[in-house]
């Protein structure tokens, strides 16, 4: 399988391809079509290639002892947890109005299927690719199913070891070749040394033929830039309005001016990553032409003297001539007329130069 597959339509996903950023939006929406229309639209206008809520068949994801545990946090949206998250999950009809909506405006829209279900609704839905979330990268049965679907691909790996990622691999390479692991550490906010960067490296180096990413649930935007930096092809961070609004996953989010200036970063360090082939650039010549020193006569060398170390320094010198790293190569070589102090060694007056 290719390092790189066509994540969206048109859309390709590592290699050299500009990392594809996904603004998830979650369930900060707070059960607000309209205040989801406007996250759609927020992260458009900040430059996310996608964006993304989670998605859940309530009776399947849970057990019924679950949705009723009483839920008294000072995020709840009801009595219990299965009111709670009843409150925060959108119809089939509603999805596919923001789906319209996301098209229209023009950003790709996906979710997280938290249950099979879900995966199932969201196939028939077209999304152009699945988010598997952390909860279910180690639900071989769900990765299976899911993974036959054929759709791309984006698995979390928050909560998980790296033997549980390799069965992952295993479970889902065996019938979809589309896909890619992303680093994360489940904690809301994270601190920043419980985020691990240096396994998106040791992924890169166990999975070499799929594209890595990063899913941060830090503050701020330095970590994710730094995620790209080390060669994460996806990234995905959750977004919100405002950070003060009730809800657990507020705090973990970026708000508008924060996604922007993340998209910006990403964009700047990518374009920044450049060519791995060391030369001097063309921006360079100036401050070459300026600064760029040569090789210069300590004092006058007489035609004919055959030139030692100490007959020679380095300055920065009119006109130019040999270059500095070029200075232990000049010993032993014959001068072939008068050289005044001070004056720029030229090749032209040194015997066999280059030879």
């Amino acid at each position: 399988m290719p390092l790189t597959f066509e994540l969206c339509p048109g859309r390709m996903v590592g290699g050299d391809h500009p990392c594809f950023i996904i603004a998830e939006i979650g369930q900060n929406h707070q059960g607000d079509i309209e205040i989801a229309k406007k996250m759609i639209r927020m992260a458009k206008e900040c430059g996310a290639d996608c964006a993304k809520l989670q998605k859940s068949e309530l009776a399947c994801r849970f057990n019924k002892e679950a949705l009723l545990r009483p839920y008294t946090s000072e995020h709840s949206w009801g009595a219990t947890y299965g009111d709670h998250k009843q409150h925060l999950e959108f119809s089939h009809e509603q999805y596919q109005e923001l789906q319209k909506y996301a098209k229209e405006i023009g950003i790709f829209f996906t979710a997280s299927g938290m249950d099979e279900m879900a995966v199932e609704f969201l196939h028939e839905l077209n999304v152009p690719f699945f988010k598997v979330a952390s909860a279910d990268s180690n639900n071989l049965p769900y990765l299976e199913k899911t993974a036959k679907k054929g759709r791309p691909m984006v698995i979390s790996s928050g909560m998980q070891s790296m033997d549980t990622m390799r069965r992952v691999y295993k479970t889902v390479k065996a019938h979809n070749s589309r896909f890619c692991f992303l680093q994360c550490t489940s904690a809301y906010p994270l601190k920043p040394e419980e985020v691990n960067l240096r396994v998106i490296l040791e992924f890169q180096k166990e999975f070499p033929d799929i594209p890595i990413g990063y899913s941060g649930h830090e503050t701020g935007i330095f970590i994710t830039v730094a995620a790209v930096a080390m060669g994460a092809k996806v990234v995905e961070r959750h977004v919100t309005l405002d950070k003060c609004w009730k809800g657990s996953d507020h705090k973990a989010s970026l708000e508008p001016k924060e996604l922007a200036e993340l998209v910006k970063a990403i964009r700047t360090v990518e374009a920044a990553m450049g060519s791995p082939v060391k030369n001097m650039l063309p921006c360079e010549m100036s401050c070459h032409s300026k600064l760029g020193k040569s090789v210069v006569a300590k004092g006058p060398i007489p035609k004919g003297s055959t030139l030692t170390l100490d007959m020679l320094t380095v300055k920065v010198a009119e006109p130019k001539g040999i270059p500095p790293e070029e200075i232990f190569s000049l010993v032993d070589k014959k001068v072939k007329r008068d050289i005044e102090e001070d004056a720029t060694l030229m090749k032209e007056a040194l015997e066999n130069y280059g030879k």
